[in-house]
């Protein structure tokens, strides 16, 4: 078998870097062990343009995404089902500080910060001390429909290779690749945390995160919009069904759910929630994040048969759409790829 390009899992990464080079006329292999607790997959799916307890714009974001929205709705229209929906943040201040920090960064952030109409609706849902602001756009990606029809898709195309990559199977020259009896042009990395011991990329800034996030059952909740006081509240799958998350863990000696977490996120909810709710599932996983908060995209300085589309950390929803189509420019035309997220920023550690 004689392919373009393989590429190394289908998490977000992987599935818009091979839909961007099936349409650049490219064959793909995708190779990719389905896992229930991929990072990806228990992923909330937001767009956000505001981040931190400083309230600024997320890196490029008036670029990124435009671009995102866009992309979503034309992949979700060749899938068949809806990948997108605008759901803005109603960010309940826990804190005067808070209020303050928000009244502050409102005039210089007009673009996205609002108080929202009716503030007092939510009285009835939400038990809340001070004030609401409103992040406006905020944007909700169905990940599960998104990954699970692009997967049948590629299966049926029989681009798909449902198996653990191991890298011992790969024999990587100067200009060709071959894994077990496929002949392939690249290979392409977009295999999450599995890149922190892919030894083409290891020395790569990485940093180890573990995010934990809760799915509880909340009859009556609106799903209009995100509500966060510390913990998010996301509409998932069903009707009634929300995603309660999530934790930045630095410092963790497994990747499995914990009961801390989950008895503090239900004390909160008891606390803010005016509702019943049941807790259903509880998912954690390893995030792909890296030190500097910016994307690792492109080819191995040194092995230009390999390349790297991975480190979205929690921002892969907005990231992914774009610099997919930036790493498929560079590999069919040449094009650059934005200095900041070329991983030839990093050719010296990399040539080590």
């Amino acid at each position: 078998m004689q392919v373009d390009y393989l590429i190394v899992g289908q998490g977000i990464c992987g599935t818009f870097l091979s839909h961007e080079l099936i349409k650049a006329g490219k064959s793909v292999l995708v190779i990719d062990e389905s896992k229930p607790n991929s990072s990806s997959k228990v992923a909330s799916g937001v767009i956000n343009p505001i981040t931190g307890r400083r309230m600024v714009r997320t890196w490029e974001i008036e670029k990124l995404m435009p671009y995102a929205v866009q992309a979503y709705r034309d992949f979700g229209e060749e899938l068949g089902v809806p990948l997108i929906r605008q759901c803005n943040i109603l960010d309940f201040h826990p804190t005067p500080q808070m209020v303050m920090a928000f009244r502050e960064r409102l005039p210089e952030e007009q673009e996205y910060l609002h108080y929202p109409a009716d503030p007092d609706h939510w009285k009835q849902y939400f038990g809340f001390d001070f004030t609401i602001g409103e992040i406006d756009p905020c944007w909700l990606i169905d990940l599960h429909a998104l990954l699970t029809h692009w997967r049948a898709r590629l299966k049926n195309q029989q681009q798909l290779l449902e198996t653990s990559f191991q890298l011992a199977d790969c024999t990587i020259g100067q200009e060709e690749v071959r894994y077990q009896q496929i002949h392939a042009k690249k290979i392409l990395f977009s295999d999450g945390v599995a890149g922190f011991d892919n030894p083409y990329f290891k020395n790569l800034p990485y940093a180890r995160n573990k995010g934990q996030a809760l799915i509880v059952r909340i009859p009556g909740l609106p799903r209009t919009h995100i509500f966060k006081q510390g913990f998010v509240l996301v509409p998932w799958q069903d009707p009634d069904l929300f995603w309660v998350g999530s934790t930045y863990e630095w410092d963790f000696t497994d990747t499995h759910p914990s009961a801390d977490f989950r008895n503090k996120a239900e004390m909160h909810l008891k606390h803010w929630l005016k509702q019943p709710f049941e807790t259903v599932d509880h998912l954690a996983a390893e995030r792909p994040a890296n030190m500097e908060r910016r994307p690792f995209v492109g080819l191995h300085p040194l092995t230009h048969t390999v390349g790297v589309f991975n480190g979205m950390g929690t921002k892969g929803c907005s990231l992914a759409p774009y610099f997919s189509r930036e790493l498929t420019h560079h590999l069919v035309q040449d094009s650059p790829i934005h200095p900041q997220a070329d991983v030839r920023r990093f050719t010296k550690i990399l040539s080590r």
